[in-house]
């Protein structure tokens, strides 16, 4: 089995990591991945479709990223890869960001939220639902804030991008 190209993640680390079928996603599960983590989403974003993190916060962290990007292999050409949605996590001002790059400029940051959800070496779970014009973000089940689509074309959404201080324990 090419676990390279199948499903939802890019590799599946030596750790004892492992994926199977989830059949309510139609994409890959898969346990225990090392950071900074790149993994396709197999057809790319559509309304209906979700990304669900699951991980353990660093004991003493800075902050961590998840993003979703359009482009496989954006690294390995000079110009930027467009970001539909970047989740920045940081620990020192208690900030959960949100941003966006199209045509390699930046959006303005959206910052506001009702609480911080994360503690330090704690577990939790961000959801992103994919909506025909956002994308709704929960945390632990409780819905923090929407994000309003700047990349229009949602099939080319196809890799999520994790890093940080953070290990991930699931993703779906």
């Amino acid at each position: 089995m090419d676990r390279g190209e199948r499903g939802f993640c890019a590799k599946v680390n030596e750790g004892g990591g492992r994926q199977c079928e989830s059949p309510l996603h139609s994409m890959k599960v898969c346990f225990a991945q090392t950071v900074p983590f790149s993994g396709r989403i197999r057809g790319g974003m559509r309304p209906g479709k979700k990304i669900i993190v699951m991980g353990i916060v660093d004991l003493e962290p800075d902050s961590f990223d998840v993003s979703l990007t359009c482009g496989r292999d954006a690294e390995k050409e000079e110009s930027p890869h467009d970001v539909a949605l970047k989740l920045t996590v940081r620990f020192t001002d208690r900030q959960f960001l949100r941003s966006a790059r199209v045509s390699g400029k930046w959006t303005e940051e959206e910052a506001s939220t009702a609480y911080f959800p994360f503690i330090p070496d704690q577990p939790f779970r961000v959801e992103i639902h994919c909506e025909h014009q956002r994308f709704r973000i929960f945390v632990d089940g409780h819905q923090l804030f929407d994000f309003y689509h700047k990349v229009k074309s949602l099939s080319s959404i196809d890799t999520v991008r994790i890093q940080g201080d953070l290990q991930i324990t699931k993703l779906g």
